[in-house]
């Protein structure tokens, strides 16, 4: 399986640590070209007068903003302990034993405004930057992370399952290929007085307990659709309260949540 997560807006600076070492981060074939040119234009970008509203930021993350400026020189840490927001809290991909890291680093990659695409012990700093971001020198970044996504994953999700967790904009720099053993997107609904809606922030919650399963669970990889349901029905009476499949066009579906007693934010 080859499952996508967002980065989390919440990160977690190391505190010591060498920089970050593009040639050594996974993907570097593919994407070490456009990561230098994004991490020069945001260095760039973050030195301007005007940073906060380039970057689309409040005032309240200008030390952030600040900090990337010595991005280059930044300590490094692997990227399952910067990244620290909702999913990640959930997904507990920082607090893993071997057997889980070794399934976490090979099957789970999270995507990328700076990086593109990284795997969680890939070294990196904590840094401010959106998908959504037009930077000067590179453009739109779903736009210019297109072409390299494609190149450094498109292979990998022909041979194995796509359980595409992303978050929309994130979705937008890559569309996996569908000739492959098939591309699921998560989704979560609260189920309250018989009814089921789509929740926003607390998707995130409930997409990182489904990657903690994944990589946790003992037993195969989920290796297609049906697979992946039985795997999430796991989690039915613990996690959620139901799961579902829904079959859409050319390999594509759908894999709902349903959880309870969750205010929709």
């Amino acid at each position: 399986m080859l499952v996508l997560l967002p980065p989390s807006e919440g990160k977690t600076a190391p505190a010591q640590g060498t920089p970050v070492d593009l040639p050594d981060l996974t993907g570097a074939a593919a994407l070490t070209t456009t990561r230098r040119a994004v991490l020069r234009a945001l260095v760039r970008a973050s030195k301007r007068r005007d940073a906060l509203e380039v970057l689309g930021v409040g005032a309240s993350l200008a030390d952030e903003v600040a900090r990337n400026v010595a991005l280059p020189e930044a300590p490094a840490a692997p990227a399952r302990t910067v990244y620290t927001g909702v999913l990640y809290g959930a997904a507990g991909l920082h607090d893993l034993d071997d057997a889980a890291l070794e399934r976490a680093q090979r099957c789970v990659r999270t995507v990328s405004a700076l990086w593109g695409a990284v795997a969680p012990q890939d070294r990196i700093p904590a840094y401010r930057l959106s998908m959504g971001t037009d930077l000067a020198g590179v453009g739109p970044l779903a736009a210019a992370w297109r072409r390299p996504l494609g190149r450094a994953l498109d292979a990998a999700a022909r041979e194995r399952l796509v359980v595409d967790c992303r978050s929309a904009a994130y979705a937008a720099a890559w569309t996996p290929p569908t000739d492959g053993p098939g591309v699921v997107e998560v989704r979560v609904l609260r189920e309250a007085e018989g009814r089921r809606t789509v929740v926003s922030h607390w998707a995130k919650h409930t997409r990182g307990l489904l990657t903690r399963h994944l990589v946790r669970r003992e037993g195969a990889e989920p290796a297609d659709p049906a697979e992946l349901l039985a795997a999430a029905g796991e989690m039915v009476g613990r996690d959620v309260l139901d799961v579902e499949l829904t079959a859409g066009p050319r390999g594509r579906h759908v894999l709902s949540l349903v959880v309870a007693g969750l205010t929709a934010s």
